[in-house]
């Protein structure tokens, strides 16, 4: 049995739906990278992991249990296991990069401040940051403000580590920086479905690529067969422009 499974989930802002009958399931230690053209449900499918949007068909099963994003208790149950990082770092801009990571956990989780901060210390330490804990985000570049996000997300220890074009908002020159901090967790052995339009770090660290174009799942499989040798004329579209650029 899959760690994730996606079973015919259907979802959409409204009526309409983005998604349409997306099936998807990912092994425990897995990376899989969502890739396609803007709006075609990537960010969405997401979204609607971590309960933002209520699937309007379909289920979703994580490690064997059924998640009802329509019960509360489920759906705080499932938000226990995935943590999401979006594009933009939302921190809090009166905050240090300390306490930025420390306050889900030491507020939401209710988990003793000594621990918190300990944990928050060796997370920031781990993505490059031990010597900013007392920083403020107007004091950090955007790849730093990103690494904190990433360190944030990690302290609510999560099953799955949900990845929103986490370079998008960034300088060239800083995205490398945040790279290498999702190559750490690769190599670590987390569990990550990744939204990424950086197709050479795909190719290098997704074990299952997914393409999805027009809210389904059109193709997936490994890098080197996505990439290398797409089965249907959609894909074959896609990485041939993607690829020339």
């Amino acid at each position: 049995m899959a760690y994730l499974t996606v079973d015919g989930i259907s979802a959409g802002y409204t009526k309409l739906d983005v998604l349409k009958n997306v099936h998807l399931s990912i092994e425990k230690g897995e990376i899989a990278a969502l890739i396609g053209p803007s709006g075609s449900g990537k960010s969405t499918l997401l979204r609607t992991l971590v309960g933002l949007l209520r699937p309007h068909t379909g289920g979703v099963e994580i490690d064997g249990h059924s998640i009802d994003y329509g019960d509360r208790d489920s759906l705080r149950q499932a938000r226990d296991r995935f943590a999401i990082v979006f594009q933009q770092y939302n921190l809090f801009q009166n905050m240090t990069a300390l306490r930025n990571v420390t306050i889900a956990p030491d507020i939401v989780k209710k988990r003793a401040r000594k621990d918190v901060e300990a944990l928050a210390a060796e997370l920031l330490d781990k993505v490059g940051l031990g010597n900013k804990l007392g920083a403020y985000p107007d004091e950090l570049s955007g790849g730093q403000q990103q690494r904190v996000a990433i360190a944030r997300a990690l302290a609510l220890k999560p099953d799955i580590l949900l990845l929103d074009e986490v370079t998008s908002a960034l300088d060239p020159e800083l995205v490398t920086e945040v790279l290498d901090t999702i190559r750490l967790l690769a190599d670590e052995g987390m569990t990550m479905l990744i939204v990424s339009h950086e197709m050479a770090f795909v190719r290098e660290v997704a074990s299952r690529v997914v393409f999805m174009d027009q809210g389904s799942v059109v193709e997936a499989g490994p890098a080197s067969q996505v990439f290398d040798a797409p089965k249907t004329d959609r894909l074959r579209d896609f990485t041939a422009k993607i690829l020339r650029h």
